[in-house]
């Protein structure tokens, strides 16, 4: 299903700037390269629109949210939409301060966004609605189950028609929508939310799978979500193995996406359309 959008990014080798939190800007750097991408990190002001200039698609993370960078997201992030260039938001614990609810809503009103990508207390935050939020960690009242995801789905599928952008919910089932279509994903293993910044390397990914196939942004963010989850399962397994823990499941984690393809991703991707 997918194979096209992971062979683009190997064969493109697409560059992607990343505005990004200084707690997991290394391991985004690292998924980047490791899913065929190119990273830059660069969040001064003076010269953002100049690095997003030479990039393919643009990654603002909220996570060690301040004034001084936000302003370099809006900049960055016009310079982005003038050239036509996918922009992905994820909004690191939107709901837990009225700062950070305050920054994704104005980033939403100066910038046109392609996807947006967080756990469910943050797209609900996102939407204005009431969230169970934990800090950065979706609250126990708001994972998507068995039981509400049809209820999850077209949240999602209004949330898209209202902002216009690709709406990706992951959790221990993730969504992936516009507001016509949906891919619900279950591959994934509890024991990443152990791992500071899965969400953000996921974000990254992301961002590299919709800078090689920009005219498939819904496709390729929900080939960067399987092949995500499917690596998390691939490294606990092998992590059990030699009786590691969390740290050795992180390495892990990168060298399965070093080693991603499309007939590993399609062998042990679970997803299906609604």
């Amino acid at each position: 299903m997918f194979e096209a959008i992971l062979e683009n990014v190997r064969r493109k080798t697409p560059l992607v700037h990343a505005i990004t939190n200084y707690v997991t800007v290394n391991d985004c750097a690292n998924i980047a390269l490791a899913c065929g991408g190119s990273p830059i990190m660069a969040d001064e002001a003076g010269e953002v629109e100049d690095i997003t200039s030479i990039c393919n698609a643009l990654v603002l993370n909220i996570g060690t949210l301040n004034e001084r960078t936000v302003q370099s997201m809006i900049l960055a992030g016009k310079k982005a939409n003038a050239l036509c260039r996918p922009v992905i938001l994820d909004p690191v614990g939107a709901g837990a301060s009225a700062l950070r609810t305050k920054t994704v809503q104005r980033l939403l009103e100066e910038i046109k966004v392609s996807v947006i990508r967080g756990n469910m207390s943050e797209i609900k935050a996102v939407a204005g609605a009431a969230a169970d939020t934990k800090g950065v960690d979706a609250g126990l009242n708001d994972a998507v189950t068995d039981e509400n995801v049809h209820e999850a789905i077209r949240f999602a599928k209004d949330l898209s028609a209202k902002t216009g952008a690709v709406i990706a919910i992951t959790g221990a089932i993730d969504l992936v929508a516009d507001q016509s279509k949906v891919y619900l994903v279950r591959n994934g293993h509890p024991l990443m939310a152990k791992i500071t910044g899965t969400g953000c390397m996921l974000s990254e990914v992301t961002g590299c799978y919709c800078a090689a196939n920009p005219e498939k942004l819904l496709e390729a963010t929900a080939a960067a979500v399987c092949a995500m989850g499917l690596c998390g399962e691939l490294a606990f397994r092998k992590m059990q193995k030699t009786e590691g823990g969390t740290g050795t499941l992180r390495t892990y984690l990168i060298d399965y996406m070093s080693n991603m393809s499309p007939s590993l991703l399609n062998g042990g991707m679970r997803v299906e359309t609604r």
